[in-house]
């Protein structure tokens, strides 16, 4: 075999709050590991990770054909502060754009909202005279003598990375294109501007992204600087590329330049894992579980597809309440997220409640059960006192676990203080993270006007599994697919990942003032800047998804409209006219008829356009679902704590490898793998799927 012709050897590594995953596609096999994340220095643990399975497969850097990476740390250095020094230069009169917000209240009736602090305090934003308008006409001219001067306090500010952002820049980039060259001819530092960050309408998401971007910018450059040094000092010498937060992979080079991108990289890729579940089973509608040792995500597929968005937000103040978190205008993959992983600490509040998390003991100090000087009870934790999880086969045996220290610390900090003993006091805490996360998957399926009993879930990541069935009964989801690989699932969905970008632009257009030409010279510069990225990173052939998002005119939001991939003529008007009040009324269930085209009644207009292009890649092979034939006997057992009875019974401990096509084990059962083990209580039975999936199903429906 050829070099050209041999498959390629692909490896996806996942930096996550707890874990680091890594998976490595080679020689028709997948291998695969889980090590804690260094958070001292990230690029360690996947340098640790690639050790392992390299060397399980046989292989040294060298043979590497290609690595695919994802990272939270872009979205921990925004929650957590620890980025750059920023210098943000608005336009004169906007200063506290990012401060005062849209001055709407997410909660109206509470009068002690709690808003993210703004990423750039105000003594580091500066203000500019100079103006563009909302239609991209100059009205007043940058005052270029105040930025130079600007450029020499910046200098002598000990600022990290500059941010621009000027008003209406989306419709006429050109002033801010002119600032970032007087502040470079000063300074060094990597600059930022909105209308290449993020041109799209609405100043106060524009802004606050720019921001973000240049607070992540040093510090994501930095690292992805030294992943790159140390994997050419180990011998590779293939191509490094990053997923961003819509599903596609970009090279190094644009992800250290618009690091925002990243934000949502890791979580994108279990999505993508997902839709693959899905598409190989032929599912049109499945909710994608993700519960890692931080977080846990919850996102809707349809028709093989992750659901996407322009805007997003994150490190909110108040659980599940939109306009309470900082918003990042990007594209990105629609879900919910909640701090409930395995390292999420379990505490008891004023009013006698088990709480968990959003505080995670993470990979340092780790879980009471770690015995990494963690004293803090996790859900881990809880899930080790339980039962769930072997303490002599955590993480294929790589870290042995203390029940003892488990029992210790959820007695001391929970059990005590509400008189429970040790069993009871873990099970409280399983059932409030259960019920966190049910609750997060019905308020994502309502407002996205979805019954989320109608789909059948795909759960993965380390924890995931543990708690999948009990979260199908509280969602009344009747089937839950485990794919092979789940508890490094992201990892595998970076190499599932196709070569893609999404570019956008807002130009607000009413179907009455309709030029074609305008649209055509729009959408062909978009056309050039999402296959620009998608080349560097493959010669293959590029499918294209235009979309236009439209709304009545007065209204404050809008709506996908999907268009032809062709150019446009006079008489598009009509088509584009009926094709919005056809969405709008699979949206709203009807649309607003007998105004829109009467004197003074309501119009259509387009506000921004997206291009969203990316490589073709094989699909996958079909499975049908298969039920089961023969049962399986197992040869070992333990007390695992079952839900549905309310106390621990003697549960099957059978391992997956010896799991064939149609073997049906009823619940309650253990399904144990190196880096997981799927928890099947006794309401569901689980039968093994020709891919290797296991599929866990009511006992009740007969197939």
């Amino acid at each position: 075999m050829t070099v050209q012709s041999r498959p390629q050897i692909r490896l996806g590594a996942d930096i996550g709050g707890t874990f680091t995953d890594i998976a490595l596609e080679a020689k028709g096999a997948m291998f695969s590991t889980k090590v804690l994340t260094n958070y001292t220095a990230p690029e360690q643990a996947i340098l640790d990770g690639m050790d392992v399975v390299l060397a399980e497969a046989g292989l040294g850097y060298r043979d590497l054909d290609i690595v695919i990476h994802g990272t939270t740390l872009a979205t921990n250095a925004l929650i957590e502060r620890r980025g750059a020094k920023v210098a943000f230069i608005t336009t004169e009169g906007f200063r506290d754009v990012i401060e005062m917000r849209t001055e709407s209240r997410f909660d109206q009736y509470d009068l002690n909202l709690i808003l993210p602090t703004p990423l750039v305090p105000r003594e580091d934003r500066f203000a500019v005279k100079g103006r563009i308008g909302a239609q991209g006409q100059e009205l007043q001219p940058l005052d270029e003598a105040a930025l130079h001067a600007l450029a020499d306090r910046i200098a002598a500010g000990g600022y990290a990375a500059v941010a621009i952002g000027f008003i209406h820049s989306y419709m006429n980039p050109a002033h801010e294109a002119r600032a970032r060259a007087i502040i470079a001819a000063t300074v060094t530092l990597p600059i930022s501007i909105s209308s290449a960050v993020s041109p799209q309408m609405r100043e106060f998401e524009r802004f606050n992204t720019v921001c973000a971007n240049a607070y992540v910018r040093p510090q994501m450059a930095d690292y992805l600087g030294r992943l790159q040094t140390r994997l050419k000092e180990k011998g590779a010498a293939c191509p490094v590329f990053m997923i961003h937060s819509g599903c596609g992979l970009i090279s190094v080079e644009t992800a250290s330049e618009f690091p925002v991108r990243l934000v949502e990289s890791g979580p994108a890729g279990g999505a993508i894992f997902a839709a693959d579940v899905a598409r190989r089973f032929g599912l049109e509608t499945v909710v994608s579980y993700d519960m890692g040792g931080t977080t846990a995500k919850i996102c809707l597929i349809e028709d093989y597809q992750p659901k996407t968005a322009r805007t997003f937000e994150v490190a909110r103040s108040t659980r599940f309440a939109k306009g309470s978190g900082m918003p990042i205008s990007i594209p990105v993959i629609e879900m919910i997220e909640i701090g409930a992983g395995g390292g999420s600490i379990a505490w008891v509040d004023s009013l006698g409640r088990i709480q968990t998390g959003p505080e995670s003991a993470a990979s340092e100090p780790g879980p009471a059960c770690y015995q990494r000087s963690g004293t803090r009870p996790a859900i881990t934790d809880a899930d080790l006192v339980l039962g769930k999880i072997d303490p002599d086969n955590f993480a294929g045996g790589a870290i042995r676990l203390s029940t003892d220290s488990a029992a210790a610390a959820i007695t001391r900090d929970v059990g005590a203080k509400l008189k429970l003993a040790p069993l009871a006091a873990a099970f409280g805490i399983c059932e409030v993270v259960d019920e966190n996360m049910a609750n997060a998957a019905r308020v994502h399926a309502v407002e996205n006007g979805k019954n989320i009993s109608d789909n059948i879930m795909v759960a993965f990541g380390g924890a995931a599994p543990l708690h999948a069935a009990r979260l199908c009964e509280k969602l009344g989801i009747d089937r839950c697919l485990v794919p092979p690989g789940a508890g490094v699932g992201s990892a595998i969905g970076f190499l599932k990942a196709p070569f893609g970008y999404e570019a956008l632009a807002s130009k607000i257009t009413r179907l009455s003032a309709f030029d074609p030409a305008a649209i055509n010279l729009l959408l062909a510069d978009l056309k050039s800047t999402a296959e620009g990225f998608v080349r560097a990173g493959t010669q293959g052939n590029i499918r294209r998804e235009i979309t236009a998002f439209m709304r009545y005119v007065g209204q404050g939001w809008e709506i996908p409209v999907p268009l032809p991939d062709r150019p446009f003529s006079a008489g598009d008007a009509e088509v584009l006219k009926a094709d919005f009040k056809a969405a709008y009324a699979r949206f709203f269930g009807r649309a607003i008829d007998g105004l829109a085209d009467t004197q003074g009644g309501l119009e259509i207009e387009i506000v921004t356009f997206s291009v969203k292009a990316q490589d073709e890649r094989p699909l996958p092979d079909r499975h049908a679902l298969t039920y089961g034939h023969a049962p399986k006997a197992a040869i070992s057992f333990r007390p695992v704590f079952d839900p549905a009875r309310g106390e621990a019974l003697p549960t099957a401990i059978v391992e997956r490898a010896s799991l064939t096509l149609g073997d049906r084990i009823a619940g309650p059962v253990v399904i144990v793998e190196r880096e997981t083990s799927t928890v099947v209580t006794s309401p569901f039975d689980v039968v093994m799927q020709g891919d290797g999936s296991l599929l866990l199903i009511r006992k009740e429906i007969v197939q």
